[in-house]
C-alpha cells in the first residue's frame, strides 16, 4: 500500500513537472537496494523526449531509483527526493539543426507556479548513473557523441541555485565526431570534475577538471551558458609537458596498436580552445585555436636499424567564426631526422580560396629508411625523396596573383604498395619544378620531367611543361597502359571507385589563346585516347555510368568519338562526334566544352537521372528524388534516334531530332515522337533551377490519336482533360504549355500558363455524369452517352484554372454551347445553353458547378467564378511555394 502511494506521487510530480511521455514497469521500495537510503525503484524506465523529438525515445534504462528523505515522509508536507540513480540502458540526446534540444522537458516555473499542487520536490545531494550507453547528435553543431559504458557520480547540493557538482566519471568507450570526420575513436575516459552551476542564469562553470584520454592527461576548464536560442561557449582544454607515447594513446586504435611493436619518446604541449556563442538563426559561431608543440621526439620501430629522431614541431592554427575563408595555419618549424636524411619545413597559410602562403620546405629522405623507423602498416614504402622549395604571397586567380616560388622536388626509384591490393606501382620516377619570379600569372612555369611508373609489367610515362599561367603555354606527352581499377585499388579511393582500361599515346603543343581565338594551325594536338569497361561509380551520380568501349582521337582543338558505347542503369548509348575546344577547357574554369554528335539507344531511363535530395527533418535526414540536373559548362547538340524514353511512368517511342544540351539546360528542336500510340511533333525547353524545381516550355501538335489511350498513359493529359475518362475516339491536340516542375518530376499546377486546341475528330461520351445528370434534368435523351464529331475545344490555362472558351456541337437535333471553367482540383464552373430543335433559336440556360464526381446542375445564367491560386517563387530562404487564393466573383450572364 505504501509502495503504491508512493508511486502515485512520483507520476503526480511527473504529470506537474515534465513535458514528455514517461512510462515505467514494476515498482519497488526498499532501505537494501542503495542501502542506506529508503529508495523507489521503478524498473523498465523510458522517457520521451521534448519537441520536435516527441516521438524519440531519451531515456531508456532497466532501473531508475528515486533516493527519498524518510523524515519527509514521515513528518513533512512534501515528500523530498534527495538520490537519483540510472543503472543500465541508453540515453539519446539530439538538438535539431534549428538548435532545439530533446531535453528540454522540465516544465518552467512560469509553467507550474499557479497550477502546482503535487506533494513531491526533488532537493538532489547525489546523482549516480551506471553502465550507461550515452549518444549526443547535434545537427545544428555537426558534433556527434558517443560514450559507452559510462559511469557517473555526481555530488553536490544539486537544490540550491548555486552549487559545485564533484564529479568522478569513467567511459570504455569514447567516440567524438564533428562535421564527419572522427577525431576521437574507442578512448578510454576518466575523468574528476568540479563543476559549478548556476541555475538562475543557466550558466555552468568548469573549474579544476582533470580527464585522462587513455593515458594522456587533459585540464579542462570553461564555462558554458544556455541562451534562449542556443550557447554561449568558453572552453579551454589543454595537456602540459605529457609524454608524446601518451598522447598516441588518445588516438584512433590503429595507432595504440601501432604503439605496440613502437618506441617512442619525446614532450609534448596541447592547447584547444572553443570560444563565442552559437547562435543558429543568427548565423553566430565560436572561434577554434589549436596549437600542438613536440619537442625531442623519438620513433623507431623495434626492429628497425635508424630511427626517426629530433622531432620538434610547432604548429598553430585558428579557426574564426568557424569559417574556413578566415584558417590560419602556422608552423613555426617541422623537423625530423631519419640517420642523416630530415626533413626542415616553415610553413604559413592564411584564407582558403585567396590564400597568403609564406613557406620553406627542405628535405632529403631515403623513403625506405623512414618507413622502418615508423614501423607503418599495411603500407610499404621506397625511393629517395628531395624537396627544396621557397614559396611567398597572395595566390588570388581573379587578380592574376601568383606567389614569388622557387621549388623543385623528385622521386627517385619509388615504389608504393598498400594492404588493399598485392602488386606495387613501382619505378615511380618524378622531377618537377616550379618556379615564379615577380608574383604574376604570367611569370608561372612548372616542368614535370618526368612522371613515369610501372603498373602490372605496364609502363607508363609522361612529360609535361605550363608556362604563363595567364595564357598557358603548354607541351604535353604521354603514353602508356593503364588499369583504372587496380590503381584506385592500390590508394583504396573511396567515393570515386572506378574499373577498366585506359591506353593513351597523346601529345598535346600549344598556346590556350591560339584555341580561344581560333589558330588552330597553330596546335599540335594530336593522339589516341582508348577506353574500355570503364565504370564509374562516384557521389554524384545515382548508378554507376559504364564506358562499355570507345577510341577517342585528339586533332588540334577537337576530341573525336568512334564507336562509343556505354550504359547507365537500365540505359545504353552509343555515340560517335566530336567534341572541340578541349584544351581550353580543361585550362579554363570560365570555358564551355562544345560538341556535336549522333547518338541512338534503344531504352533511355530518364528517371535514374533524378539527384537524390536531403530533405531537412528535425529528427532523421530523408531522402527523395529531385529534378534532373545537367552540367553548366557543355554546348552539346545530338542528332538523336531514341527507341524507347521512360520519364516518370510515361513511355516515349521513337523520339528523333535534334536535342541540345546548353548551360544546363535541355532542348528538344522539332523532335518526332510517339506517346500512347499518338505521333508527335515537339519543342521542348527544360531548365533545372536548382536540385528541387525546373522549368519547363512545351509546344506540341499531335493528329488523330485515341484520346482513351492518351487519358491511361500521359499523366499531364489526365490532369488537363479529366473529361477523357469518359470518351472513346479520336482526337488531335495542338498545344503550349509552361511552368514549374517538382522534386518528383510531376508539374507545379498553379504555375502552369498556356493554352491551345483540342479537335474533337470522332469521340463517344460513355457515363459522363455532367452530361447525364442535364439529360436527366431536362429530361431529355440528348445528351445520355452522347456523340460528337468535328468539334474544335479551345482552353487557356493559368493560376490552376482551365478556361474553356464558348464552342458549340449538333447532337440528335439539340444545339448545345458550352464555357467556363475547371480547376486543377476538380472544382466546375460551367455555363450551358441547351438549344432546342429545330434551330436551337429557343434555349434552355444552365449552370454546372460541384466537381467532376459530384456536379450540381441548376437552372440559370449566374455563379461564381472558381477560386484562382496564384504561384509564387518560393522565398529566399527555400520555404514551399506561396499559394495565395483571388477571391471569387459573381459571373455576368455569358449564356443566353
Amino acid at each position: 500500500m505504501f509502495s503504491q502511494t508512493i508511486e502515485n506521487k512520483v507520476k503526480e510530480f511527473a504529470n506537474a513537472k515534465i513535458n514528455g511521455e514517461l512510462n515505467f514497469g514494476e515498482t519497488q521500495l526498499s532501505f537494501f537496494t542503495h542501502f542506506p537510503s529508503l529508495t523507489l525503484t521503478l524498473e523498465d524506465f523510458w522517457l520521451k523526449g521534448s519537441k520536435p523529438f516527441e516521438k524519440d525515445t531519451l531515456l531508456s534504462v532497466k532501473e531508475v531509483s528515486f533516493g527519498i528523505n524518510v523524515a519527509s515522509v514521515l513528518f513533512g508536507e512534501k515528500i523530498k527526493i534527495e538520490e537519483i540513480y540510472i543503472s543500465e540502458g541508453k540515453a539519446n540526446i539530439k538538438v535539431s539543426k534549428q538548435g532545439y534540444p530533446n531535453y528540454n522537458i522540465y516544465k518552467s516555473d512560469t509553467q507550474t507556479t499557479e497550477s502546482d499542487t503535487s506533494s513531491t520536490s526533488i532537493q538532489l545531494d547525489r546523482i549516480d548513473i551506471r553502465k550507461l550507453d550515452l549518444t549526443y547528435s547535434d545537427l545544428s553543431t555537426k558534433i556527434e557523441i558517443k560514450a559507452l559504458g559510462f559511469d557517473y557520480l555526481g555530488k553536490g547540493n544539486l537544490h540550491e541555485s548555486l552549487f559545485n557538482l564533484k564529479t568522478k566519471a569513467q567511459i570504455e568507450a569514447f567516440d567524438f565526431t564533428f562535421d564527419s570526420e572522427n577525431y576521437l575513436k574507442n578512448k578510454k575516459v576518466n575523468a574528476n570534475l568540479v563543476t559549478k552551476v548556476n541555475t538562475n542564469s543557466l550558466e555552468l562553470f568548469f573549474d579544476e577538471n582533470k580527464l585522462m584520454i587513455n593515458k594522456l592527461p587533459v585540464d579542462f576548464k570553461g564555462k558554458l551558458d544556455f541562451l534562449k536560442n542556443g550557447y554561449n561557449l568558453d572552453f579551454t582544454v589543454q595537456s602540459q609537458n605529457s609524454s608524446l607515447e601518451n598522447f598516441f594513446t588518445a588516438l584512433p586504435p590503429q595507432f595504440v596498436t601501432w604503439l605496440e611493436h613502437t618506441q617512442v619518446k619525446g614532450k609534448t604541449d596541447l592547447y584547444f580552445s572553443l570560444k563565442g556563442k552559437y547562435i543558429a538563426e543568427k548565423s553566430l559561431k565560436p572561434d577554434i585555436h589549436f596549437n600542438m608543440k613536440v619537442r625531442e621526439g623519438y620513433i623507431s620501430n623495434k626492429n628497425a636499424p635508424i630511427a626517426a629522431s629530433h622531432i620538434f614541431l610547432n604548429f598553430d592554427t585558428q579557426l574564426p567564426a568557424l569559417d574556413v575563408e578566415q584558417i590560419g595555419v602556422k608552423i613555426d618549424s617541422v623537423f625530423f631526422n631519419v640517420g642523416q636524411d630530415y626533413f626542415n619545413g616553415n610553413i604559413k597559410l592564411k584564407g582558403y580560396s585567396k590564400p597568403k602562403l609564406d613557406a620553406r620546405v627542405r628535405s632529403q629522405l631515403n623513403l625506405a629508411q623512414l618507413d622502418e623507423a615508423l614501423g607503418l602498416k599495411n603500407l610499404t614504402l621506397k625511393g629517395i625523396f628531395k624537396a627544396d622549395i621557397t614559396s611567398r604571397g597572395a595566390y588570388d586567380k581573379a587578380l592574376g596573383q601568383f606567389p614569388v616560388t622557387k621549388g623543385s622536388f623528385s622521386l627517385k626509384d619509388g615504389f608504393i604498395q598498400t594492404q588493399f591490393y598485392p602488386n606495387p606501382i613501382k619505378n615511380i620516377q618524378v622531377v618537377a619544378k616550379l618556379s615564379n619570379s615577380n608574383g604574376n600569372f604570367a611569370d608561372s612555369k612548372l616542368f614535370l620531367e618526368p612522371l613515369s611508373f610501372v603498373f602490372e609489367d605496364k609502363p607508363f610515362v609522361a612529360n609535361a611543361s605550363f608556362q604563363n599561367f595567364d595564357d598557358v603555354l603548354y607541351d604535353i606527352n604521354a603514353k602508356g597502359i593503364l588499369n583504372i581499377e587496380k590503381i584506385y585499388k592500390v590508394f583504396n579511393k573511396e567515393g570515386l571507385n572506378v574499373t577498366g582500361f585506359a591506353d593513351v599515346d597523346v601529345s598535346f603543343k600549344g598556346k590556350q589563346s591560339d584555341a580561344t581565338s581560333g589558330k588552330f594551325q597553330n596546335l599540335k594536338n594530336t593522339g589516341r585516347l582508348d577506353l574500355k569497361k570503364i565504370k564509374i561509380n562516384s557521389d554524384i551520380l545515382p548508378l554507376p555510368f559504364v564506358i562499355e568501349e570507345g577510341q577517342f582521337v585528339f586533332n588540334q582543338d577537337r576530341m573525336y568519338f568512334d564507336a562509343f558505347t556505354a550504359s547507365y542503369g537500365q540505359s545504353d548509348f552509343k555515340m560517335n562526334g566530336y567534341m572541340n575546344n578541349v584544351i581550353n577547357f580543361m585550362l579554363s574554369d570560365s570555358e564551355i566544352l562544345n560538341g556535336n554528335f549522333s547518338v541512338t539507344s534503344r531504352f533511355l531511363n530518364c528517371n535514374e537521372f533524378l539527384i537524390p535530395t536531403p530533405i531537412e527533418n528535425e529528427e532523421e535526414p530523408v531522402v527523395e528524388n529531385g529534378v534532373m540536373l545537367l552540367p553548366q559548362k557543355f554546348n552539346f547538340n545530338f542528332n538523336g534516334d531514341f527507341a524507347k524514353i521512360k520519364l516518370d511512368e510515361t513511355l516515349i517511342e521513337n523520339l528523333k531530332g535534334k536535342v541540345q544540351i546548353n548551360k544546363g539546360q535541355l532542348q528538344l528542336i522539332n523532335t518526332s515522337l510517339s506517346i500512347a500510340g499518338a505521333k508527335l511533333v515537339s519543342n521542348v525547353i527544360y531548365a533545372p533551377e536548382n536540385s528541387n524545381k525546373a522549368h519547363f516550355d512545351l509546344s506540341v501538335k499531335a493528329s488523330d490519336f485515341d484520346i482513351k489511350r492518351a487519358y491511361n498513359e500521359i499523366p499531364l493529359f489526365k490532369e488537363m482533360a479529366s473529361a477523357a475518362a469518359y470518351a472513346e475516339g479520336i482526337v488531335a491536340l495542338d498545344y503550349k504549355l509552361s511552368g514549374k516542375l517538382g522534386s518528383d518530376m510531376s508539374p507545379i499546377y498553379p504555375s502552369l500558363t498556356g493554352g491551345g486546341v483540342l479537335s474533337v475528330k470522332n469521340i463517344k461520351m460513355k457515363g459522363f455524369k455532367i452530361f447525364n445528370v442535364v439529360s436527366q434534368k431536362t429530361e431529355t435523351n440528348a445528351l445520355q452517352d452522347p456523340e460528337l464529331s468535328k468539334v474544335s475545344i479551345r482552353t487557356t490555362v493559368k493560376n490552376n484554372i482551365i478556361k474553356l472558351e464558348r464552342f458549340r456541337f449538333k447532337v440528335a437535333g439539340f444545339r448545345p454551347r458550352i464555357e467556363g471553367e475547371t480547376s486543377f482540383n476538380g472544382d466546375l464552373n460551367i455555363k450551358m445553353r441547351l438549344g432546342l430543335p429545330p434551330l436551337g433559336i429557343l434555349g434552355i440556360p444552365i449552370k454546372i458547378t460541384g466537381s467532376q464526381e459530384n456536379p450540381k446542375i441548376g437552372i440559370g445564367r449566374k455563379s461564381e467564378d472558381l477560386k484562382e491560386i496564384e504561384y509564387e517563387e518560393p522565398a529566399p530562404n527555400g520555404d514551399l511555394e506561396i499559394k495565395k487564393e483571388v477571391l471569387p466573383q459573381t459571373q455576368k450572364d455569358t449564356v443566353g
